[in-house]
């Protein structure tokens, strides 16, 4: 696997504000960590009706500062604020029903609370708003009305909301595929930090879409979000390394970022990286270290890895040779309609090793093997449909008719 398309994210961001008088001063305590002064000084004001320090109380109970954490009382006076028409308080209660934090999981109710903070112009709740229209969590699902509210936040300059109005044009949905808009709303939220913006930038850059193909900017944007620890952003620096695009060709860096991308549990860095041990590449050559990197990406689904954990295992190179297991792993890459899996599935069937002899199972792997490889995979095919042959040869016009049927009738899972 290459490039890794971000999803949409939903934000979550508390924040606090301030007025005259005690809680001014109270305002300040919190600031400075004084969480005591803080919560003597709110508390009064909020049980009198204050918005502003309902909300911040409620905040002090979401965060557990200055009080024991306690998602309940959080929402006490979230709701409180909210029902003034406090913004912030409003949208933080929208949160807390998203979320089913302090009370039951209420997508309705979240909606309902987002609306009220986003038509009072927040950028955070109308981004979550449009988060929910794209999903139909809430609301029936609407692409146009989720562009909308992205948009809203977006023009205010929120980050969350550039980088989702961004994926709506790469994606064209609710809009007309836009590939350069798509990279002027992702190339905003990247400007201010936000890391699937710069990976997805880099991948625009990569692909050269909306922008002209340029592997050094591509690698610029994957190394700012990499540095932030996003997965697919060092999965992809390291693919750069490897390849020796956009920066000169280095196996110790590919390592490097492949490592970092494979400990986070991202299946395509660990089979990279089960890749360079196995080959040597700036490590020692290590079977054993290759088969617990191809496992971890295996287990995941990863097909290649499967395919190349089966290999391990049928030739017995970092773990004690079993045809059983090299069946297990070329079957599960096989079903997922890896040609090279079904190829070696199918000697298996031939020759009874680790299964039962069976020609029809046989006949099935190699004639789907020899419809799946790419066309550069000229001598694999060739070598599938001889095998294919070579097992017709052995087999009764009705096992024939049979193979046929499994294979026209099966499906990758």
């Amino acid at each position: 696997m290459r490039r890794i398309l971000a999803g949409v994210v939903l934000s979550l961001m508390l924040t606090g504000g301030a007025v005259a008088g005690p809680f001014e001063e109270g305002f300040a305590a919190h600031r400075r960590g004084d969480y005591a002064t803080a919560l003597r000084l709110w508390r009064p004001l909020a049980e009198q009706g204050q918005a502003l320090a309902q909300y911040n109380l409620g905040l002090m109970y979401y965060k557990g500062q200055g009080v024991p954490q306690d998602d309940a009382e959080a929402v006490k006076w979230f709701r409180l604020a909210a029902e003034q028409g406090d913004a912030v308080g409003q949208y933080n209660l929208g949160v807390m029903y998203n979320r089913g934090l302090g009370l039951p999981q209420d997508y309705a109710e979240a909606v309902k609370w987002y609306r009220l903070a986003a038509e009072q112009g927040h950028a955070k709740a109308q981004n979550n708003l449009g988060f929910m229209y794209e999903k139909g969590e809430g609301v029936p699902q609407d692409d146009a009305e989720a562009v909308k509210l992205y948009r809203l936040a977006a023009e205010q300059g929120l980050a969350a909301g550039q980088y989702n109005l961004g994926i709506l044009y790469d994606k064209g949905q609710g809009v007309p595929q836009d590939y350069a808009e798509a990279v002027k709303w992702y190339r905003l939220a990247a400007e201010q930090g936000n890391a699937k913006a710069q990976f997805n930038l880099g991948i625009m850059y990569d692909k050269g879409e909306g922008v002209p193909q340029d592997d050094a900017e591509a690698v610029k944007w994957y190394r700012l979000a990499a540095e932030q620890g996003y997965t697919a952003g060092q999965y992809n620096l390291g693919v750069m390394y490897n390849k020796g695009e956009g920066v000169p060709q280095d196996y110790a860096e590919a390592l490097k970022w492949f490592r970092l991308a494979a400990e986070q549990g991202l299946a395509a860095g660990q089979y990279n990286l089960g890749i360079m041990y196995r080959k040597g590449q700036s490590v020692p050559q290590d079977d054993a270290e290759a088969m617990k990197w191809y496992r971890l990406a295996a287990e995941q689904g990863d097909a290649k890895a499967q395919y190349n954990l089966g290999i391990m295992y049928d030739k017995g190179e970092g773990v004690p040779q079993d045809d059983a297991e090299a069946v297990k792993w070329y079957r599960l890459a096989a079903e997922q309609g890896q040609a090279r899996a079904q190829s070696n599935l199918g000697i298996m069937y031939d020759k009874g090793e680790g299964v039962p002899q069976d020609y029809v199972q046989a006949y099935m792997w190699f004639n789907l093997a020899a419809s799946r490889y790419s066309a550069s995979e000229v001598e694999e095919r060739e070598q599938a449909v001889k095998n294919h042959d070579i097992i017709a040869s052995k087999m009764t016009p009705a096992q024939i008719v049979e193979a046929q049927r499994l294979a026209r009738e099966w499906k990758p899972k």
